[in-house]
């Protein structure tokens, strides 16, 4: 994403500040060399750090400091207060990080410190393959070098673009506000520096049981001594009279051809009342195509957010034009609009649908990985077959917050399984802890929620939803399991560390606020 020079505020940190002036654990905005930076202390140290996130720009001093680290309140990157690394996507790039020196009481900037290169590691791994080039595949790929690995890395990616910023898809970039050169997550050029080997419009086809080598669809084989899977879902299709007339949403040549079909069309009908098809549905309202949204459930988003919030998301939509057919199926898309189970025809120049995806397994089974509803994984994310790691939608893993198997379709939490997989492949034993966490955005209404309910008995809401300022929260049995949040950032950071530290008495104080 294209960033703009951040506004300076705060004071000259070149210049000093008082240490007694900065609380433990306090954060505080200043400016060095006509940079923003972020000054922080933890007990008798004091850090100082880029002030805006490498992801979308975000306030750094807005967030939360966690030990030695500071988490972005929009999106929750992760950086290292100490060396101003990514700690945790969605981040993928470093931010500035600044000598401090104490001087008596006060505590200034001096300089910024030079990048540091990791020890080499991995030298007894010959070459590592990496089968999918989304998110957990882009971030392992990445991780790898970060951490020293200097051996030969092979990214194979079906979809002909490489990595891609997939969440602008159904966003900002089907709405027409940004620009493709934004949704690259890397340039060429980037793969050609790190050398790794990026391979794309290539469908790995087989993993011959017993040998450590993938077979290409295009004929090609590629040698392993550690291998990941990140082969991602595909959209569910539906199966009616026209469904060759249905677009889907999930790669960006699909966007692209969304775009394309938009720019002559004046209706559009959107099946399913999923967040994908509800974001599709806030992108071509915004380029200004008449929407119908057609959803089987009574109320948008209610098997993951509840009625309420799917009430009131639905209503965000209204507001903005939306019309909503729910209780409703489509019995056939026609040349002229979607017929509707009840008989009744919707006009429509363009249908797209988002009913749900399912992991792509087919090459896991083949190579005799045990599966359940996805590719089992232990702690570690290495597969039943030992040396084959998975990450992403169709890894299901053992979620030490909740005790049960997890397998979670979100975009921050495969970029983080495939950095956690990354170092595992290199022998560190790293278990896969984070707390999941998506957003999603309607218009100018962001929804971020942290932990995983696939079921709930109570749903608590704190504050007001019409209002945008409101906190969610989903309990079973009086855990809590999940939480929303509507413009409450600050809540969502904390209600994300104390699901991580297991305290759910301070969790039970935050939400209950």
């Amino acid at each position: 994403m294209s960033e703009s020079p951040a506004p300076l505020s705060g004071p000259d940190l070149t210049q000093g500040v008082s240490f007694a002036s900065l609380p433990d654990g306090g954060m505080l905005l200043g400016h060095a060399q006509g940079e923003p930076v972020l000054m922080a202390r933890r007990g008798a140290e004091v850090f100082a750090i880029g002030a805006v996130c490498s992801h979308y720009s975000g306030p750094l001093n807005e967030g939360l400091v966690v030990g030695d680290t500071v988490r972005c309140p929009w999106h929750h990157a992760c950086f290292s207060l100490r060396t101003g690394q990514p700690v945790r996507p969605p981040a993928l790039n470093p931010v500035a990080c600044w000598v401090v020196e104490r001087r008596g009481e006060a505590v200034l900037v001096t300089a910024k410190q030079p990048a540091r290169r990791p020890p080499a590691t991995g030298a007894d791994i010959g070459c590592i393959a990496i089968v999918g080039a989304g998110a957990a595949g882009e971030v392992a790929a990445e991780t790898l070098r970060r951490e020293g690995y200097h051996g030969a890395i092979t990214l194979v990616g079906a979809e002909p673009d490489g990595p891609v910023d997939r969440p602008n898809l159904s966003k900002d970039y089907l709405a027409g506000t940004a620009p493709e050169e934004w949704i690259p997550l890397r340039g060429p050029d980037f793969y050609v520096e790190q050398e790794i080997e990026l391979i794309t419009g290539a469908a790995a086809t087989a993993i011959p049981p017993g040998e450590r080598h993938l077979l290409l669809a295009d004929g090609r084989t590629i040698e392993w001594d550690r291998l990941l899977l990140a082969t991602g879902a595909e959209p569910v299709r539906l199966s009616i009279p026209g469904a060759d007339r249905i677009r889907y949403l999930r790669s960006l040549a699909d966007s692209r051809a969304i775009v394309a079909a938009a720019e002559g069309a004046r209706r559009a009908v959107v099946i399913g009342g999923s967040f994908i098809g509800l974001e599709v549905a806030a992108a071509l309202r915004t380029r200004g195509l008449e929407v119908h949204v057609v959803a089987r459930e009574r109320h948008p988003l209610e098997r993951v957010m509840g009625a309420e919030v799917g009430d009131w998301v639905r209503s965000v939509h209204e507001e903005h034009g939306v019309v909503f057919h729910l209780g409703a199926q489509p019995r056939a898309v026609e040349r002229g609009g979607v017929v509707l189970e009840s008989g009744e025809t919707l006009p429509a120049d363009l249908v797209v649908a988002g009913v749900g995806v399912r992991p792509r397994t087919a090459l896991a089974e083949q190579a005799g990985l045990v599966l359940d509803r996805g590719v089992l994984v232990d702690e570690f994310l290495e597969t039943s077959r030992p040396g084959i790691f998975a990450a992403g939608d169709l890894a299901r893993w053992p979620d030490p917050h909740t005790g049960e198997r997890l397998r979670v379709e979100h975009w921050v939490v495969a970029e983080r399984q495939g950095q956690v997989a990354a170092r595992n492949m290199l022998g560190r034993r790293e278990r896969f802890d984070a707390v999941p966490f998506f957003w999603s955005q309607h218009y100018d209404v962001t929804i971020a929620y942290v932990g995983h309910a696939a079921g709930w008995d109570e749903v608590d809401v704190r504050g007001s939803l019409a209002g945008r300022d409101a906190t969610v929260t989903y309990r079973r049995a009086g855990k809590v399991l999940a939480v929303a949040t509507v413009f409450r950032d600050g809540v969502s950071l904390a209600a994300e560390a104390a699901m991580e530290r297991g305290d759910a008495a301070a969790l039970e104080r935050l939400v209950g606020a």
